[in-house]
């Protein structure tokens, strides 16, 4: 991705397509934390491609042992350190 693309403001609908996540489900990480960063701006709630494709990044492994020790079970659980 280019520097523009990360650049990019998505809205929450498109957020969740990016994601694959349900807009309620963004919406409630954004309650709980452990979500991807945000822009509140005034009603409207944005997000950065760049922002969104990190926290997806954060999420990713090579096989299920390294996800059940670096991934939560739950969205709303913060990330533990990486082994590798």
């Amino acid at each position: 991705m280019s520097e523009a693309d990360n650049d990019a403001i998505l809205n929450t609908l498109a957020a969740a397509v990016m994601t694959g996540l349900a807009v309620a489900t963004l919406a409630k990480l954004r309650c709980l934390g452990g979500g991807p960063e945000f822009i509140k701006a005034g009603r409207k709630v944005l997000y950065r491609r760049g922002d969104l494709a990190a926290w997806l990044d954060a999420r990713r492994v090579s096989n299920t042992t390294e996800a059940a020790l670096t991934v939560p079970k739950r969205l709303t659980d913060p990330i533990a350190p990486s082994p590798k």
